[in-house]
């Protein structure tokens, strides 16, 4: 009788215990709508970045405040890589990528697997290349020693608006 007494004990005890989790869970304010994508601020690491790259480090002026970005980097070791990544008006994703390694095999890796399509897109008075990929899409401007790549889930028409707004500075250019 004595194990029977313990199993009853041990449901009453997890039943207790589920009311409580309940009861935490209904009276603990909580936002299931909350967007719980943070928002940074990629001022110092542009500075930063430009100062130490060997290219023109590429960064956004004058995009609408719909546009969040939510990720920045820059690694001198990996072939002075500068990523920064943003959610679209739509909630889609759009990153800015440059290298000095500018061969075919890191763009295919930081579009995902896209392929040139042999198309360009005219985004102001520069012929950006068309990649096409099963998971983003992207805008490739080859120049002398970088690449630029603006890639990701938005469509080539928010590629663009990224890639108009992009302004490249270098070292003290900044202001």
């Amino acid at each position: 009788m004595k194990g029977k007494q313990t199993v009853w004990d041990m449901v009453r005890s997890l039943a207790v215990i589920g009311v409580v989790v309940a009861g935490i869970y209904i009276f603990l304010p909580h936002d299931d709508s909350a967007d719980p994508t943070r928002t940074v601020d990629y001022r110092v690491e542009t500075i930063t970045a430009r100062r130490a790259a060997p290219y023109p480090v590429a960064a956004p002026v004058g995009l609408p405040k719909e546009w969040r970005a939510t990720s920045v980097t820059y690694e001198r070791k990996d072939a002075n890589a500068w990523h920064l990544g943003f959610l679209d008006p739509d909630k889609q994703y759009v990153s800015v990528e440059q290298s000095s390694d500018a061969s075919v095999k890191y763009v295919e890796g930081v579009t995902r697997g896209a392929k040139a399509t042999g198309q360009t897109q005219q985004v102001g008075d520069r012929a950006w290349e068309r990649w096409d990929g099963e998971k983003y899409d992207a805008l490739v401007l080859r120049q002398q020693g970088y690449v630029t790549v603006v890639t990701g889930t938005a469509s080539f028409e928010q590629l663009g608006s990224m890639a108009a707004a992009l302004e490249f500075k270098q070292g003290a250019q900044e202001s």
